[in-house]
């Protein structure tokens, strides 16, 4: 889990909890995530007034947004 996201750069690398995803995306998602869940932060989305959600490209190529609990570093 990244509990602060101000410290983190676009480009950086992510990795993708699964555990934390797998009951609300859909299942075509969880098997890229499944195969490679390290994913590229892109940028960040306010997604409510407390709240920052980090956008990121899957190995794919798509774009899709995480919550901070969602996602971790990798070190």
């Amino acid at each position: 889990m990244i509990r602060n996201s101000s410290n983190l750069q676009k480009g950086q690398s992510l990795r993708i909890e699964i555990n934390e995803v797998k009951d609300r995306l859909p299942q075509n998602i969880l098997e890229i995530i499944r195969k490679d869940p390290v994913v590229e932060l892109v940028g960040y989305k306010m997604v409510d007034g407390n709240q920052f959600g980090l956008v990121v490209k899957l190995t794919n190529g798509e774009i899709n947004w995480f919550f901070e609990k969602e996602l971790s570093e990798l070190m």
